[in-house]
């Protein structure tokens, strides 16, 4: 049972240069990474930002764009992306020109086999990172890449093919001189540091494998140290950047797809796992309702043939319009059947029922500098139970703290206490992949569904605006500039007023 239990847990399912960014403080050097500068989602400069926007109101320009989940990474007049080309089975790497629109290049990764990713993901889900000279980016069909600003191939570094069911999320992110890679599938889950300049692999740290985890590291320096944090679905895992020693850890129980934030010297991270959310849960019946609906042969157990295929364990109730959302247990009637012999007996199923009142724990954890070793019980100052988000990152802006999760639902912390000010619906229901960003004192939240609810920025909720592409959003807009740009299903637009 212990890995049915893992599995269920699975089930569901994303740095700029030597700059590691201090709480609301982000350097000037506009957005090089998934979540812009030091990957905190905060706008670099003091500009103001569109409010209201759509398909057809205050568009800058929009150009067309093959699929992909990648964010936009903008250094100078160069913004770049990642594209999955799926007619032609390629992978490409594509660079826009900022004023305008215009595709400057576009560079195609050999791709022999593709990765197995979820039904509403692809196989160019990382968004890029730069320090300004080169542009790196990484497919889990094929590994890193680096080019110049030009489009010229640099180096590349070819990696195993991942085993995965739900594909890859994380993105490389630049921390001095070295390129991180978060390559955390099995059959060995590992943290790669990588020369910027030569391709040549400084330093690899391996982990025992745990499930997949589709974070984005996160460099933190504190206390003359520099740390590379990994959400993994086991622990909050931090390393010496110069040599990727463990420094610390805390035990934790998530699907790892948010990458942790920094702010107010402190380090949040959102662990989330199936189940833990009570609503999540689907009642299931006992044995003897099981044998009366479904024992057709009358031989006291259950085939697979007779198990019932629409059997809901979980149920992700504010996200029902992405596939994946109701898992059925026939799934995991191979794990179920733990003596193999095609059926399920009394004490199998006994075994399910008690996995299912098994409280399972998650939240969104403040987290203290200086730890060593095992920081669970000395390091967490506080930690929120709920309204937690399944993929959006947390958002650390002007000492508070954001959560936006499936359904629309918005928390609002005080960074400090851990206090709650708010907890708000959006009214813009549906999932939500792309983390929330901030800038001019606002709030961008965009759902899947393609509506951007902007919100006021400060203790109380007050939505500024409501703003429909009418287009799927899945990828973490970029704020630079006093503009928008933001990725959806078709587009590449770039708003401003």
């Amino acid at each position: 049972m212990r890995r049915f239990s893992f599995l269920l847990i699975a089930v569901a399912a994303e740095a700029a240069p030597a700059v590691h960014a201090q709480p609301d403080k982000a350097p000037p050097i506009f957005w090089p990474q998934f979540r812009g500068p030091g990957g905190l989602g905060v706008a670099a400069q003091d500009l103001k930002f569109p409010v209201h926007f759509g398909p057809d109101k205050n568009v800058l320009w929009k150009t067309p764009l093959p699929e992909g989940h990648s964010s936009p990474c903008v250094w100078g007049n160069h913004v770049f992306l990642t594209g999955f080309d799926k007619g032609g089975k390629k992978l490409q790497t594509l660079c826009l020109d900022r004023r305008k629109g215009d595709i400057l290049w576009r560079q195609t990764v050999p791709t022999e086999k593709f990765e197995n990713v979820h039904k509403i993901s692809n196989p160019a889900a990382s968004t890029p990172a730069t320090d300004g000279e080169r542009v790196y980016v990484f497919f889990g069909s094929y590994g890193l890449l680096c080019y110049n600003f030009a489009g010229k191939e640099q180096w590349k570094m070819p990696l195993p093919a991942p085993v995965t069911r739900f594909g890859t999320g994380a993105s490389p992110i630049v921390a001095g001189d070295l390129v991180l890679c978060n390559c955390d599938y099995p059959p060995k889950p590992a943290l790669l540091a990588v020369e910027g300049r030569t391709g040549k692999l400084r330093w690899k740290k391996e982990r025992l494998p745990f499930g997949e985890g589709y974070a984005t590291p996160l460099v933190w320096t504190h206390d003359g140290a520099d740390e590379v944090i990994v959400h993994t679905p086991a622990r909050l895992q931090a390393y010496r950047l110069k040599d990727g020693e463990e420094a610390w850890w805390v035990g934790i129980q998530s699907t790892a797809c948010s990458t942790p934030v920094i702010g107010a010297d402190r380090l949040f991270v959102a662990t989330w796992a199936f189940g833990a959310d009570p609503n999540d849960k689907v009642p299931l019946p006992t044995f003897d309702e099981l044998l009366a609906k479904y024992d057709k042969d009358k031989d006291g157990k259950i085939s697979q043939k007779e198990f019932p295929a629409d059997l809901s364990i979980l149920r992700r109730p504010d996200a029902t319009d992405i596939p994946g959302s109701d898992v059925k247990l026939i799934l995991f009637f191979s794990y179920i059947d733990e003596n193999k012999d095609g059926h399920i007996d009394r004490n199998e199923w006994a075994k399910v029922l008690e996995f299912t009142k098994k409280q399972v724990e998650h939240g969104v954890l403040a987290i203290k500098s200086g730890g060593k070793g095992d920081a669970g019980k000395t390091h967490v100052l506080w930690q929120e139970k709920k309204g937690i988000p399944e993929v959006p990152s947390p958002l650390h802006y002007r000492q508070r703290l954001y959560l936006v999760r499936d359904g629309g639902v918005v928390s609002c912390l005080g960074t400090k206490s851990g206090k709650l000010l708010y907890r708000e619906r959006l009214d813009a229901a549906g999932a939500y992949f792309s983390s929330p960003v901030a800038g001019d004192g606002k709030v961008y939240a965009a759902s899947v569904r393609g509506v951007v609810t902007v919100l006021a920025a400060g203790d109380v909720f007050r939505v500024l605006a409501r703003n429909d592409l009418q287009d799927a959003i899945v990828a973490t807009p970029a704020l630079f500039d006093g503009k928008i740009y933001l990725r959806t299903k078709k587009y590449l637009y770039a708003f401003a007023e």
